[in-house]
């Protein structure tokens, strides 16, 4: 289940879909403080699937001086526990929250302006993330670890049939053609086809987004309805692997051979090395075409946020600085002694031994010169949910994507004018 929170922060609705409901821990609220004057701190987590991540957080609590933290560790749906609970005065002091904090949380006054903890560090955060959680040039979360999403392919596979890693959608396209058998699929993008991972990579592709740098919509153009429409053809070609036992969040379709191409997350890497040796590449979505757009990954984090009603926000802002700042040992031991992640920090991924070389380093250089926040700050849950029901429409059903594009259009807009409101 490693992949199983990464999976939610990557998927294409834009907003987290993690994970808790009822908390683990004995702190339910925010006491203000313990004996001696010490300042006590609550600090929310989703339930991180890797092994050892739980205990891992609750060291570094333990191991910080200055107050007592208290770690609250979710299952269940942790989106919706953190947004209900922020209405009130039982929230943490200290949560993390994926991509950071959402546009209405942000307007809403329910977090607190973080700017000044990263200090001169900032420029060392991965410039994505940083955009993503800021919003009017204020930062409202510190990232965390850096995930990701790549297109895994079979060398030997490849080799067989002639050809070279895909540069272009129709290079993929035809490579998923040559690569399929009655054994064999030629890729696997989810079992849904796609709906849920590819609406960024179509994008991107073309060299749209979902908002331009001014913040309107972003993609009511051709090349978008082009993209898209091919998102459909490649479902309907008989090459992509449906009804896989697994999704795409896990590695085991091309582990075991169902797939040639897989297009997945950084966490499965162990896991594919492991089975395959180094039987197998990296590399990004593919641009549309040769002069169209530009390769793209997916990039997502979890942010580490302040609540603004906490009895003890100047502690809890001290306590962010002090783990996701300052604690660059802690930031790398998460990020990579707990499954298979990429630092926040571009010093520390150079220092990490497993992204020095191979698909590890061929990661790092992905999210460096192709990476792109998962979703903007002002794509809110319902622009999200929107573009996802019209993919699901164009991509299964065979909807005309100039049609829906539109109809999203006109989503989008709305909420945008809410929110500048």
């Amino acid at each position: 289940m490693t992949g199983f929170s990464r999976r939610q922060v990557l998927t294409v609705g834009g907003g987290l879909a993690a994970l808790a409901v009822a908390g683990c821990g004995s702190n339910t609220g925010r006491p203000a403080d313990s004996g001696g004057g010490k300042a006590t701190l609550s600090q929310w987590y989703h339930q991180y699937g890797e092994a050892g991540t739980q205990q891992a957080v609750q060291r570094y609590a333990k191991e910080y001086p200055d107050a007592t933290v208290t770690i609250d560790w979710s299952p269940g749906d942790y989106d919706k526990k953190v947004s209900t609970t922020l209405l009130t005065d039982q929230g943490p002091d200290v949560f993390e929250y994926g991509n950071g904090p959402t546009i209405d949380m942000i307007k809403g006054g329910q977090v607190v302006d973080l700017s000044e903890l990263p200090g001169d560090a900032k420029a060392d955060f991965t410039p994505s993330l940083i955009a993503r959680m800021s919003y009017q040039g204020k930062l409202y979360a510190i990232p965390q670890v850096t995930d990701m999403q790549l297109l895994v392919y079979r060398k030997s596979l490849l080799s067989a049939a002639g050809l070279q890693p895909p540069q272009t959608f129709d290079e993929l396209f035809d490579a998923a053609k040559k690569l399929t058998t009655d054994k064999v699929k030629g890729l696997f993008v989810g079992n849904d086809g796609g709906v849920g991972i590819l609406g960024g990579p179509a994008l991107w592709s073309a060299g749209l987004d979902y908002l331009t740098e001014d913040g309107k919509f972003g993609f009511d153009d051709p090349l978008a309805a082009e993209a898209l429409k091919k998102l459909r053809e490649l479902f309907t070609s008989k090459t992509l692997l449906l009804g896989a036992p697994t999704d795409w969040s896990d590695p085991a379709a091309f582990t075991q051979g169902l797939t040639a191409m897989q297009f997945t997350g950084l966490w499965t890497l162990p896991a594919i090395e492991k089975a395959l040796k180094d039987d197998f590449g990296v590399l990004p979505w593919p641009k549309l075409n040769a002069t169209t757009g530009a390769p793209s990954v997916p990039v997502g984090a979890y942010g580490a946020c302040v609540n603004a009603k906490s009895k003890n926000v100047d502690a809890a802002k001290k306590f962010v600085k002090w783990l996701w700042v300052d604690q660059t040992d802690k930031q790398l031991d998460f990020a990579q002694s707990y499954g298979f992640h990429i630092p926040a920090r571009k010093s520390l991924a150079a220092k990490a031994e497993k992204l020095k070389s191979g698909v590890g380093a061929d990661a790092v250089k992905f999210v460096n010169e192709n990476g792109h926040a998962q979703s903007p700050v002002l794509w809110s849950p319902k622009s999200g949910t929107a573009y996802t029901d019209a993919l699901n429409r164009i991509i299964r059903s065979g909807s005309d994507p100039a049609t829906e594009i539109k109809a999203v259009k006109s989503v989008v807009e709305a909420e945008l004018k809410r929110i500048a409101g």
